[in-house]
């Protein structure tokens, strides 16, 4: 278990699975609203770049080159009386390369840059074309890269836990502790939990830290169920992944005491991404987020007719940011491309449902909320269709 949890996890400090970690470092991101984006021409074909990590020599890394494009592609047919320009370059997973592609975009004329995938990549972009006034809407969940002229579009931390202490909340658990494992991954994961639980009036009773091995988190279980017990707390609100810590947790708490229905888990990962961990007996009536599940299915089956096979799960990320381009577009505003305008509180909706962009270069989901019921997840409380409010 522990080498097949830690073999896992370097894989993941590659490639930041969708919905699944936050693992990748990067540089202080460029501070400040800067200068203005380019305006757009009337009438013109919107200039889009996009960046993607092909020529790595990763196989991998093209392939999902080859999926981000395809699905811009696919974006880009479904727009109503816009026209855009979408010119492709590859960073080969590399900051530098990425850097000089989006020097190389702004100056063929580019007016917002999509990608790259890494966060490295997306900071060095991002600082690259800052003077620009050029947008960067990146392919990245990773929050430390955001803001300035950066905005990330894979889901967050943020926004999961959100969405989860808001639904606790109202289902009457307002006392939470946190189980966090001693990595970046937890350590952001352990903020963003106790960052929504204040704005969402839920009390967070303790704060419990694990090494990130089957050892440590078998010993610190017992330590984890006594906190439950002195502090009153109704949930145990992890981090923990699917595909590494999440079924030792889930399997060592109950055996360290913790009753049943005592205090139900909470996650902020997608435990759905391993269905077979659904079964164990300490995630049962536990709650997580997912997307919407409809559009989801709806996008990957246009995916699959147009290029016939199933898109890479990133690839969505490039479908929505074409479609929120070709929102923005519509509305015939030369600066429909503006940090203004792109945190417009009403939002965007995309593969996965509906979407907006924080002024701080976050970005907020419409998420629903599963439950998990005799080893099945079951959707408690729908995604939501529309934002309410002005956004952050």
């Amino acid at each position: 278990m522990f080498a097949r949890l830690v073999s896992r996890r370097k894989a993941i400090a590659r490639l930041m699975a969708v919905g699944a970690t936050l693992a990748l470092a990067a540089c202080a991101p460029m501070a400040g609203g800067g200068p203005e984006a380019p305006g757009l021409a009337a009438g013109a074909p919107v200039p889009v770049a996009l960046l993607v990590p092909a020529g790595s020599g990763n196989a991998s890394d093209d392939f999902l080159a080859t999926n981000l494009e395809n699905a811009a592609r696919l974006a880009i047919a479904d727009l109503n009386g816009v026209a855009v320009d979408l010119r492709v370059y590859p960073t080969g997973g590399s900051a530098a390369q990425a850097a000089s592609a989006a020097q190389a975009a702004v100056a063929d004329g580019a007016a917002i840059i999509l990608g790259p995938v890494y966060a490295e990549e997306a900071n060095a972009a991002g600082v690259a074309v800052a003077g620009s006034g050029v947008n960067v809407l990146a392919f990245s969940n990773n929050p430390t890269i955001a803001g300035g002229n950066v905005f990330i579009l894979g889901p967050t931390f943020r926004a999961t836990a959100n969405r989860l202490t808001a639904y606790g909340r109202r289902a009457g658990i307002d006392r939470v502790l946190v189980a966090y494992a001693n990595d970046l991954q937890g350590a952001l994961g352990r903020d963003e939990i106790a960052a929504a639980a204040a704005a969402n009036g839920v009390t967070v009773t303790g704060v419990e830290v694990y090494a990130l091995s089957q050892q440590g988190i078998v010993e610190a279980a017992p330590r984890i169920v006594a906190a439950v017990g002195a502090t009153g707390a109704q949930a145990v609100f992890t981090t923990a992944g699917p595909n590494a810590d999440l079924p030792i947790l889930a399997t060592a708490l109950p055996e360290a005491g913790l009753p049943a229905g005592a205090a139900r888990l909470m996650g902020l990962t997608r435990w759905d991404a391993a269905p077979q961990v659904l079964a164990l007996a300490g995630l049962q009536g536990g709650f997580f987020a997912v997307p919407d599940q409809a559009m989801i299915a709806r996008f990957e089956g246009r995916y699959a007719a147009a290029y016939g096979e199933a898109p890479h799960p990133l690839a969505s990320l490039a479908y929505d940011g074409v479609a929120a381009i070709g929102a923005l577009a519509a509305r015939g505003d030369a600066q429909a491309l503006s940090r203004a305008s792109l945190t417009q509180g009403q939002g965007f909706e995309g593969t996965s449902g509906i979407f907006r962009l924080n002024r701080d270069g976050t970005n907020e989901r419409g998420l629903a909320v599963a439950e998990v019921r005799d080893g099945q997840a079951v959707i408690v409380d729908p995604a939501p269709r529309s934002f309410s409010g002005a956004g952050s």
